[in-house]
């Protein structure tokens, strides 16, 4: 039996979209033989797809209701196309590398995010990005995706390769928008795969492209799934003698993964707390008229709560309206019982007799959220946040802590949860998670995206020593921590402040092992090893749990047998051993662990016979079928 090799390349947004059709809809799926590879593979028969679907299936037409830009079709077909990268381990760049929880990765976000796809497919709760606005003014990062004329009319098929114009070119501003799309697009399109079924994906933005990422949205996420339009107080002041509107707000875009999300509350404000101002044995606490008032008030709405209730002095109050008319109460009678019962209901005296009214406690009570945040302190308080840790000005536009906060608290993000950012930039995100699990006591984790831009050699942030914007990011979490964990002393005693760094880099496997059919037999000879030269075991271990779906954060360890190196992530998730000659003592160790995976380098084994008698091995040691161990033990 031959052991399967690992494909060490990202998932296929294609492959992963027909597993999703698969499992609502097998009966479209049929079994042929693949023209490439040879071999049996699931494919749509589309006639049968039409079938099921009936009058729903659409050809197309020439009027229909859509949202397009030039270079929308290339954009799709990107965010799912597989990429031969990986990612890079460094824990010298690292804080607590063996025991924190969180990912710093620096790279180009597409093609970090196609890579975390097989691990984190379906587990991050919440997403933040503040993404490039497409305002033409730059700091440390490329903020204008406006097309040049010229290529935007050669792909809008204005003109064609030689310049000759088919046609008036009357789209003159949507160069300027077509490559912002097809940049927000596809990211979002992979993002959304990564989203747990209960979570939340918030986009700050401003006026330049707030109507095209709402669209855009709208179709990656489901309109119905929009929550809200979130528009913030940025607390800029604007100038005076100019002859345009200052900009004193901008927004957030929350959408959910589906429509059963619910919105978290908020804290109550001091003036929120100033109602509760009885108080019993169970604490401070406010009251409302057990009365239903307002839309559905009416006794025919819910006649099973129109009922007589005996107040304190015996009388028999009913449920009327303002002019009298037969009205209906909050809740059935049994309820009220069971309320009466618990005191929970008020019996207030008037001059007229006695109102009823029920009890609401202020503890563990919050608000519903507004749309609207002026509450939120600005980016000048951001700016200040952030001197407070690095005192040059290294980032123009930073984002406030209590806005991500608040985020995290209406998302219902509860402590063990994921939070990614693949805009991560100054790393705020990363401080304000940090932050909230100081103050509660949680374990939430962070994933931080930010491609290595380099900074300005005249701005402040390159003269105080930060080449690119992932040094700044990585030296303020640094600092964050610390300053954390000294706020809140012995409370922050195992609060996770570290962070694992990788890099997204070229694979480490040569051409080889990829496209062997493209290589001439003297190209076979220049590559004795399809692992490059300089790739640690390290590297390799990361680069299998990537390609096997095991999240980058597990705790690792490792021992020696028959000198060499075992590997053991996570008690048995992955074991691998990289070394040469393995032998059968190594093999034995590997499979009393019991593991759910295994992984050796296909040049591992001196002979044949040794790699074959490795199935029996298993199959001996850990009660594995031959099946089995073919699933669970791949070579690279």
């Amino acid at each position: 039996m031959e052991l399967k090799k690992m494909e060490l390349t990202s998932a296929s947004g294609c492959e992963l979209n027909l597993e999703a059709l698969y499992q609502i809809m097998p009966s479209a799926f049929t079994e042929v033989r693949d023209d490439k590879t040879g071999k049996i593979a699931h494919k749509i028969n589309f006639n049968t797809l039409r079938e099921l679907l009936g009058d729903n299936a659409y050809e197309g037409a020439d009027e229909e209701y859509g949202f397009k830009w030039v270079g929308k079709n290339a954009a799709r077909r990107e965010a799912a196309r597989p990429i031969n990268k990986t990612l890079r381990p460094c824990p010298e760049e690292s804080v607590d590398w063996e025991n924190t929880q969180n990912l710093y990765i620096e790279g180009d976000n597409l093609e970090v995010l196609k890579l975390l796809q097989k691990s984190y497919l379906g587990k991050v709760k919440m997403i933040y990005i503040d993404p490039p606005y497409n305002t033409g003014n730059d700091f440390v990062y490329r903020d204008d995706f406006a097309m040049d004329k010229d290529g935007y009319d050669l792909e809008a098929g204005n003109i064609d390769e030689l310049g000759n114009r088919f046609r008036k070119n009357n789209d003159s501003e949507g160069r300027f928008h077509s490559d912002w799309c097809s940049m927000i697009y596809q990211r979002l399109i992979v993002a959304r795969s990564l989203l747990t079924n209960d979570g939340v994906i918030y986009i700050s933005i401003d006026d330049n492209e707030i109507t095209n990422l709402k669209k855009i949205c709208d179709e990656i996420f489901g309109e119905s799934n929009f929550i809200a339009q979130i528009c913030r107080a940025t607390g800029t002041t604007t100038a005076q003698g100019t002859n345009s509107m200052g900009k004193s707000f901008d927004y957030a875009l929350m959408y959910s993964k589906n429509t059963s999300f619910e919105v978290g509350g908020v804290e109550l404000s001091e003036k929120d707390t100033l109602r509760y101002d009885l108080q019993d044995e169970k604490g401070k606490y406010s009251i409302l008229q057990l009365r239903r008032t307002g839309g559905e008030d009416r006794r025919e709405d819910r006649p099973s709560m129109y009922y007589g209730i005996e107040t304190p002095d015996g009388n028999i109050v009913y449920p009327k309206g303002p002019t009298g008319y037969d009205s209906r109460w909050r809740v059935g009678e049994e309820t009220y019982k069971q309320m009466l019962k618990d005191n929970l209901i008020y019996f207030k005296k008037t001059d007229k007799g006695y109102g009823i009214y029920y009890k609401f406690y202020l503890e563990g009570r919050t608000k519903r959220p507004s749309n609207l945040w002026t509450d939120i302190e600005g980016n000048k308080k951001a700016s200040i946040d952030l001197k407070a840790l690095i005192p040059e000005k290294v980032f123009e536009t930073p984002k406030p802590l209590e806005m991500i906060k608040r985020m995290i608290q209406i998302g219902n993000v509860e402590n063990d949860d994921i939070i990614l950012d693949f805009f991560s930039g100054s790393s705020t995100t990363a401080h304000a998670i940090i932050k909230c699990n100081a103050e509660d006591g949680g374990n939430r984790k962070f994933i931080m995206v930010q491609i290595p831009e380099k900074t300005d050699e005249s701005s402040e942030a390159y003269k105080a020593g930060y080449k690119n914007i992932c040094e700044i990011g990585k030296e303020r979490i640094r600092r964050a921590g610390k300053k954390i964990k000294e706020e809140f002393g012995l409370a922050a005693q195992n609060l996770d402040t570290g962070f694992r760094v990788f890099k997204c880099e070229d694979s480490f496997m040569n051409n080889v092992y990829f496209s062997p059919n493209d290589l001439s037999q003297a190209d076979l000879f220049s590559q004795v090893s399809n692992i490059k030269d300089s790739t640690s075991d390290l590297s390799l271990l990361f680069g299998c749990m990537l390609d096997w779906g095991v999240q980058l954060s597990l705790p690792l360890s490792n021992f020696e047998v028959s000198g060499k190196t075992i590997y053991n992530v996570n008690d048995g998730d992955l074991v691998a051993c990289f070394a040469e000659n393995v032998n059968e003592e190594i093999i034995t160790a590997i499979a009393e662990l019991m593991p759910l995976r295994v992984v050796f380098r296909d040049s591992c084994f001196s002979d044949a016979p040794l790699k074959m008698n490795l199935f029996e091995l298993f199959k001996q040691k850990c009660g594995w079928s031959e099946e089995v161990v073919k699933n669970r033990v791949h070579v690279i």
